[in-house]
């Protein structure tokens, strides 16, 4: 319980930071909101009034109290550029890109932990060799290029999937998972080649340890004595990596929706930046820096769970 406190506090304090950072770094930016709404040829009057109408005439502690008061409430102003609350676009292009940033992990997950086993347990035949060798491959492989592949071959080629757009699954659930499926494939096959590897270290340094040799001693087969012992050790670092890659994805998700013209929140966060929309920008940032933080929270404690050694420290 101290452990999961003191993770709790860590979390609450890197949020604050972050919103610090996040605000300042947004402040400094060069260009006026008030001139960027009205144009080169507004009076100075009118950019007065719309500095006063914005709130950023009032000094940056203000500025930051007042936007920073309610981001808990989901309140995180009112678009300098379209004059909508940000909230409630940043709450329906969320769901959007949960979607693709889940169904990519679990693309990643199947691919990686069934390849990386088989690769570590036959690290010195040909068949381990091979998929060590894809994984690098697919390591060096960009999300987008995979994208703009898998367009070209399934949806330009074959004709077999939309090659873009976006059908909200209560809407239509079969044309949802067609158009979901190659961005997912795109995300998750390029993560899943990273984390093929990590598996396959992590399993190789599980078969070398001495107590799989003593479980192998009392008659288990390799298998089973790495499913009944070594899997749950090996899961450890694997877990570690996995939030990282999380994390990632939700990076690389900006990229692939922006090929496949997925509505979410990288569509949202690059519209902004083209159109100077510095709130909404700020908005969407730190809601990407909350989703980071709450994966290393989230592993952080599954790392505790699964390390009775960790839970003992505490």
């Amino acid at each position: 319980m101290l452990q999961l406190v003191r993770r709790t506090a860590v979390f609450a304090a890197g949020l604050v930071v972050a919103s610090v950072v996040v605000f300042a770094f947004m402040s400094v930016l060069p260009g006026d909101p008030a001139r960027v709404a009205l144009g080169v040829n507004a009076t100075e009057e009118a950019v007065a009034a719309t500095r006063a109408a914005f709130g950023t005439d009032r000094p940056l502690v203000v500025q930051y109290l007042d936007w920073v008061s309610g981001l808990p409430v989901g309140d995180f102003g009112r678009s300098y550029v379209t004059d909508v609350d940000i909230g409630p676009q940043i709450v329906d292009r969320l769901l959007v890109t949960t979607w693709l940033v889940f169904s990519g992990m679990a693309v990643a997950l199947v691919v990686a932990l069934p390849l990386g086993v088989l690769a570590a347990v036959h690290h010195r035949r040909a068949g381990g060799t091979a998929i060590t060798a894809f994984s690098q491959i697919g390591v060096a492989v960009p999300s987008f290029l995979a994208g703009i592949l898998l367009v070209t071959v399934f949806a330009v080629q074959l004709g077999w999937l939309p090659s873009g757009g976006w059908t909200p699954p209560a809407q239509d659930p079969v044309d949802f998972l067609r158009k979901l499926l190659l961005p997912a494939l795109a995300l998750g096959l390029v993560q899943g080649a990273v984390l093929t590897r990590y598996v396959r270290s992590a399993v190789l340094d599980v078969l070398r340890e001495d107590y799989l040799r003593t479980a192998r001693s009392k008659g288990l087969t390799p298998g089973r004595a790495l499913v009944r012992h070594g899997l749950r050790n090996a899961a450890i670092p694997v877990v570690t990596v996995l939030g990282l890659q999380l994390a990632t994805l939700l990076v690389g998700a900006v990229v692939v929706e922006r090929v496949f013209v997925i509505p979410g929140l990288g569509s949202l966060l690059l519209d902004g930046v083209a159109n100077r929309d510095l709130l909404l920008v700020q908005g969407v940032v730190i809601v990407l820096v909350l989703a980071v933080l709450v994966v290393n929270f989230l592993v952080d404690v599954a790392y505790t769970v699964l390390d009775p050694r960790l839970r003992r420290a505490a």
